[in-house]
C-alpha cells in the first residue's frame, strides 16, 4: 500500500513502505508539524500580477515549505506589499486548522480569505484594515468556510476597544507613535480616577497640556467622601508654573468658606502716598496745610507748591521687597486753588540706601509730569501717569527710598496761577514675586 497525505502535507507511511527512508521522511514530517504549529511565512500577493488577482494556496505533499502548512503568515511583506487592487487568498478544501494572519499591504484595497471552492464563509480585511486576525477554517467538503476568531484585532485596528477589566501595562509606557493624541474620555457623568502616588504629565522638556472639552471645567479635588487632603503643584527645576486663563479670564482660587479671589500675580503695583505723610524740604519748602471746603465736609490735608519758585517735599518708602529694584512711575493728584487752566509741572526723583549707607546722598535724575489746570478751585485732578523714574543709589532688598516731590515753577511750560495743593501722589512699580517673604 502506498503512502497517503494528511490536508497539509503530512506523508502517512503504509506499512512497509519507504523502506530506508523512514528517517529522512520521520523527520520531514516532523518539521512540517513544526511549522504548522508556530512558524512563520510571507506570502506576496503580487505574484499573479498587479491589480486585482487570487493567490492560491496548496499543501505540499512530503515537502517543507508550504504557506497553508504555516502557523503565523503575512501577507503582502514584513515592510507592506504595495498592491494596486483586491486580493483574494484561497486556502484548500478540507484544511481545518487556525492561523494568525496579518494584512501587511499598503493601498486602499481589500483582502479577502475563502476557500478554493464552496459557499463558505469568507474573512475580508476592509480597505484601511492592516491588522492581525485570528482564523478558522472548519474543513467541511461542501461549505467549506473560514471564520475570523476576532481575539488578535490590533487596538490600534479598533476604533472603540473594550475592556472587561483592568488594564494593566506592567510598569510599561502608553505611548501614541504616530503623535496623536491619547484621550481618556469617561462616558456620560463617569469619572476618570488616577490613583498613583504621582502622575507624570508631559516628556522630553515639551510643554504638557491638559484640556476640557467644549465647556466643561477641569476640576482637581482630593475630597472624596470623607477623604480630604492638599493638592500640591510643584516644579521640581526651579521652573515657572504657570496659570493662563483665556481670553480676558481671570485667575482665581476659592477658600473653604467658597470665598473666591483673585490669585495675586507678580506684575504692576501701587504705592499711595497722602499729602500728609510728606514733609516739607527745609531748603525752598511747600507749605503743609489742611484746608475745609464746607463745614463738616472733608478737610483736604495738602501740600501747597506755589507758582512763584520751586517748592520741594519729601517722603520715604521702604520698598517692597517684591519689588524688582527697578524704576517707578508715579501720579500726581492735587487740586487747583484758583480757576486757572495753565499748565502745572511736578517732578519727582528719588535715592535709596541701606544698611550702613550714608543719607548724605544726591538724589537721582528728576522726571516731570505735566497736567493742566482743571478750572474749577477744590475739584479732584489726576495727572497722568509719568514716565520711568530711576531710583539713584543701588537699589536692593531691605532698603529705603528717599523721594523728593516738587513743582517746577520757574519753568517756562509751568503757567498755572495760583497755588497747586498737592492731595498725594500714586507710585507704580513692578514685582517680580509673589510676595514679600
Amino acid at each position: 500500500m502506498a503512502s497517503s497525505y494528511t490536508p497539509l502535507g503530512v506523508e502517512l507511511m503504509a506499512t512497509g513502505e519507504n523502506a530506508g527512508t523512514w528517517g529522512t521522511k520521520t523527520n520531514t514530517n516532523l518539521q512540517i508539524i513544526e511549522q504548522i504549529s508556530g512558524g512563520y511565512k510571507v506570502q506576496t500577493l503580487n505574484g499573479g500580477g498587479s491589480g486585482a488577482n487570487t493567490t492560491t494556496l496548496t499543501e505540499s505533499d512530503g515537502a517543507t515549505g508550504a504557506t497553508v502548512a504555516t502557523r503565523v503568515i503575512i501577507l503582502g511583506a514584513v515592510s507592506p506589499e504595495a498592491i494596486t487592487g483586491n486580493k483574494i487568498v484561497t486556502f484548500p478544501v478540507l484544511t481545518e486548522n487556525f492561523y494568525l494572519i496579518k494584512n501587511s499591504t499598503s493601498g486602499a484595497y481589500t483582502v479577502q480569505l475563502k476557500a478554493a471552492s464552496g459557499s463558505g464563509s469568507t474573512v475580508t480585511w476592509s480597505t484601511t484594515d492592516k491588522g492581525w486576525k485570528i482564523v478558522y477554517f472548519d474543513g467541511v467538503t461542501t461549505n467549506t468556510g473560514v471564520v475570523d476568531v476576532g481575539v488578535m484585532t490590533e487596538l490600534s485596528q479598533d476604533t472603540s476597544p473594550q475592556l472587561g477589566g483592568d488594564l494593566d501595562v506592567n510598569g510599561q509606557d502608553i505611548v501614541s507613535t504616530s503623535n496623536a493624541d491619547i484621550d481618556i474620555i469617561p462616558n456620560g457623568t463617569g469619572d476618570v480616577n488616577l490613583g498613583a502616588d504621582t502622575v507624570q504629565v508631559g516628556d522630553n522638556n515639551a510643554d504638557a497640556t491638559i484640556t476640557t472639552q467644549g465647556t466643561g471645567d477641569l476640576i482637581l479635588n482630593t475630597n472624596n467622601g470623607s477623604n480630604s487632603g492638599n493638592i500640591t503643584i510643584a516644579d521640581g527645576a526651579n521652573g515657572d508654573i504657570t496659570i493662563t486663563p483665556d481670553g480676558t479670564g481671570v485667575a482665581k482660587a476659592v477658600d473653604g468658606s467658597d470665598a473666591t479671589g483673585a490669585i495675586k500675580i507678580a506684575g504692576k503695583e501701587t504705592i499711595w502716598v497722602p499729602a500728609v505723610a510728606m514733609y516739607p524740604s527745609t531748603t525752598n519748602p511747600a507749605t503743609a496745610n489742611q484746608v475745609e471746603t464746607t463745614a463738616l465736609r472733608p478737610d483736604m490735608k495738602v501740600m501747597d507748591f506755589a507758582d512763584s519758585a520751586d517748592d520741594f517735599a519729601q517722603f520715604a518708602v521702604a520698598m517692597p521687597k517684591s519689588w524688582n529694584l527697578g524704576t517707578v512711575t508715579y501720579q500726581v493728584f492735587w487740586t487747583p486753588s484758583t480757576t486757572n487752566t495753565g499748565n502745572c509741572i511736578f517732578g519727582l526723583q528719588g535715592v535709596a540706601m541701606g544698611d550702613g549707607d550714608t543719607i548724605d546722598a544726591v538724589f537721582g535724575t528728576a522726571v516731570t509730569v505735566t497736567d493742566a489746570g482743571i478750572g474749577t478751585v477744590e475739584d479732584q485732578q489726576v495727572s497722568a501717569e509719568s514716565g520711568a523714574v530711576t531710583i539713584a543709589g543701588s537699589p536692593a532688598d531691605d532698603q529705603q527710598c528717599y523721594f523728593q516731590l516738587y513743582r517746577d515753577a520757574d519753568a517756562g511750560g509751568d503757567t498755572y496761577t495760583g497755588v497747586a495743593r498737592v492731595l498725594g501722589i500714586k507710585i507704580f512699580y513692578t514685582t517680580d514675586a509673589a510676595n514679600d517673604a
